[in-house]
């Protein structure tokens, strides 16, 4: 399936467990994650969102755990993306095409479901300070799987003390793709309604 120009702004890339152990070190700032994680039921955000070649887009998302979550691009960019619990949809209203694939093939399965427990599949990446923690998951053994890496920063107030500042994708072949929240909001009333979408496609009528 050929989708539009915009197809290339989201990479899917699988997410999977490494072997248990990988994330021994700095075991303290992994609970704070974990903690964070797992007391988070909603979050919405502005979102700006760089591909490989440098292009950036900018819009709003919306998540509700365990396994919903919304792109919603700027005005003007026929992209959506929605996760309804089960799927990851991505529509190109462009072109009129849908493609989906299981939450659990994601590296977005990391944010979506609260059980996940980093320590079992993350490691802690070296940042410049302590304010910011930084979490890759990848598998060694299944590279052509990429790697998402999520950044934390401290925030009073906010559930476990952190807030998501964003994340970056690496696929098999280097493309890669960052996103950079802002305005994030936690725990608000986001309703079952706002992952549903229009399908494009064209109805076809029965002989």
């Amino acid at each position: 399936m050929t989708f539009g120009k915009y197809a290339l702004m989201f990479t899917p890339v699988a997410l999977v467990m490494t072997m248990p152990g990988s994330a021994q070190s700095g075991s303290a700032k992994m609970d704070r994650v974990v903690a964070h994680m797992q007391s988070v039921g909603t979050m919405t955000s502005t979102f700006t969102q760089t591909d490989r070649r440098g292009s950036t887009l900018s819009g709003k998302l919306l998540l509700k755990r365990p396994g919903h979550i919304r792109f919603e691009y700027q005005k003007g960019v026929p992209l959506l993306i929605v996760g309804d619990g089960k799927s990851l949809t991505m529509v190109d209203y462009e072109v009129r095409q849908v493609q989906r694939w299981p939450i659990r093939n994601s590296p977005l399965a990391a944010l979506l479901d609260p059980g996940q427990d980093l320590r079992r599949y993350g490691k802690l990446v070296e940042t410049s300070t302590d304010d910011v923690i930084s979490v890759e998951v990848r598998d060694p053994k299944r590279p052509e799987f990429g790697v998402i890496t999520m950044v934390f920063v401290r925030q009073a107030g906010a559930p476990g003390g952190l807030t998501l500042n964003g994340w970056v994708a690496l696929d098999s072949k280097n493309n890669r793709t960052s996103v950079r929240l802002g305005n994030v909001k936690y725990n608000g009333n986001v309703p079952n309604s706002a992952f549903t979408w229009k399908d494009p496609r064209p109805v076809r009528r029965k002989s």
